[in-house]
């Protein structure tokens, strides 16, 4: 199989294509990517939640590329799009998944918000992660997870380059095996196929985001 391809199975696997419904907040989750931001801000407009939080300071694939933190710029690029910066609530201390969800959960209850369902917003091949670590930190509210709707061979950007992706994946592929190991999110089982991909691309070379 060509690089791409087992890519290609990585990234299915990752995806959860769930199908959206009403919520109490669109939760966003702060990356190297704007267009999740992009994306938590159409299904704001589109009515499937009142409100919108963004969370993220600055992480290992931000630090000196946004002006400001994950959260604020992520803001800033749903007040564009329309959403009023009334009904976006900011939370811009947190550097990973976990604290993503943790002081998310804290940034909310201070407003005053303890929602019953949750629109979950991450990149498209951090959705299963996303949705294990969630389920780990704060299983109570129903939870709903989607991405931009965006395919594999068309997500990478100058700024976001082919090998850069593919090396995010392998790397969040192997967490959802080493964190669910460390309690860090609740166990998902991978096929067989998907860790033979796995495999091979780390023997390719993609092994700049893998943990220890």
């Amino acid at each position: 199989m060509s690089t791409d391809e087992l890519a290609r199975v990585l990234w299915d696997y990752m995806r959860l294509g769930h199908a959206l419904t009403p919520a109490d907040v669109i939760l966003v989750l702060g990356s190297n990517d704007v267009r999740v931001g992009e994306h938590g801000a159409r299904l704001f407009l589109q009515g499937l939640a009142p409100l919108m939080l963004c969370s993220g300071n600055v992480g290992r694939l931000t630090a000196g590329r946004f002006e400001k933190s994950e959260a604020a710029t992520f803001a800033d690029a749903a007040v564009r799009l329309g959403v009023p910066r009334s009904a976006i609530l900011i939370e811009d201390t947190s550097t990973n998944t976990g604290e993503n969800i943790d002081r998310s959960r804290a940034r909310l209850e201070s407003a005053g918000v303890r929602p019953s369902r949750i629109i979950l917003v991450q990149k498209p091949y951090m959705e299963r992660r996303a949705w294990a670590t969630f389920k780990r930190r704060w299983p109570e509210p129903g939870l709903q997870v989607t991405s931009p709707p965006i395919p594999y061979e068309d997500y990478p950007t100058p700024q976001i380059p082919r090998d850069l992706v593919i090396n995010i994946l392998v790397g969040d592929v192997q967490r959802m095996r080493v964190y669910a190991e460390r309690g860090f999110q609740v166990p998902q089982p991978i096929p067989d196929e998907v860790w033979a991909a796995w495999e091979e691309l780390v023997a390719r070379g993609y092994t700049g985001h893998l943990v220890a």
